[in-house]
């Protein structure tokens, strides 16, 4: 027998030839030069076949898949002449084994082919999930499920001007409120599309509360919201505090308790809450990306 087939690692148990890379060069030129049949019938592919299993075993395991899909993987690289030519053929068995895993899972998340997955303009996106597995639907408020309005111009019927008493106007009180409110965020250091978002969500989900006590304990739970809309804890609890006003039951009659929305559609002009020093140093300080936030 020979000598590479014979050597014992310091555990004691007898070393293949294939474990170091010119024994697994050796193997993998002899089973090519055998030809058909030569996988399946020689006993030392077998062997190979059962060490790759165990060798890469942890890093199936990690990607949740069984070893001897690790090990077809390994099969699979092995059969290809750039393995037989390289400067070390395990390197490359492993990299193709370590991408194919990654890919197997991927593919399993994004509920598509494995090739597929493999391709960066899919694996880019998130894993597919089920609308039910939110606490809030994703719907009421991600920005891809959302309809803008007709443009007048396709309009079937042109609109009938509203008149002095009518719900046009009010709507249009709560639109300017609400553009006031994202404009007095932008001003003091939010982002444009941060302010946007994290306000216009706030809003929808007042306008389907019974009230705003109980649209601020809501929101102040919705954790899912605060992560897609990219926003801090702290920086979140500061924006509902300043939109929909302080939960304290003894603040309900202050300017804190009120809130920017409220006290925007009872009269009160911009101009007049950008002289409020308290509302300005709370949303200062609670801007995202701000280093000298307070903790709440």
């Amino acid at each position: 027998m020979r000598e590479q087939n014979t050597r014992s690692g310091q555990s004691g148990q007898p070393r293949q030839g294939f474990e170091d890379s010119e024994g697994l060069r050796a193997l993998l030129n002899r089973l090519h030069s055998t030809g058909r049949g030569a996988w399946r019938d020689d006993p030392e592919a077998a062997a190979l076949m059962r060490h790759a299993a165990q060798k890469y075993a942890a890093l199936a395991k990690k990607h949740g898949l069984d070893p001897w899909e690790a090990a077809t993987a390994a099969f699979d690289a092995m059969r290809n002449p750039s393995v037989r030519e390289a400067a070390d053929p395990w390197a490359m068995v492993t990299h193709a084994v370590r991408i194919t895993c990654v890919s197997e899972e991927r593919g399993q998340g994004l509920l598509c082919s494995t090739s597929r997955a493999r391709r960066p303009n899919y694996s880019v996106f998130h894993d597919a999930e089920r609308f039910s597995d939110r606490e809030n639907l994703l719907t009421d408020y991600h920005p891809a499920f959302q309809t803008p309005p007709p443009d007048a111009a396709y309009d079937d019927e042109p609109e009938a001007e509203p008149g002095p008493s009518s719900t046009g106007e009010e709507t249009t009180s709560i639109a300017s409120a609400v553009e006031d409110t994202i404009a007095l965020f932008t001003l003091l250091g939010w982002p444009a599309s941060t302010a946007r978002a994290g306000i216009e969500y706030v809003c929808t989900r007042l306008a389907e509360s019974s009230s705003r006590s109980s649209a601020f304990e809501a929101l102040r739970r919705d954790y899912h919201a605060r992560v897609l809309l990219g926003i801090t804890g702290p920086s979140w609890l500061a924006l509902l505090r300043t939109v929909l006003g302080h939960p304290d039951p003894d603040l309900t009659h202050t300017s804190a308790g009120r809130g920017v929305l409220l006290r925007l559609l009872i009269g009160e002009p911009l101009r007049v809450l950008l002289s409020d020093d308290a509302l300005l140093a709370e949303v200062v300080l609670s801007a995202p990306g701000h280093t000298g936030r307070r903790r709440d």
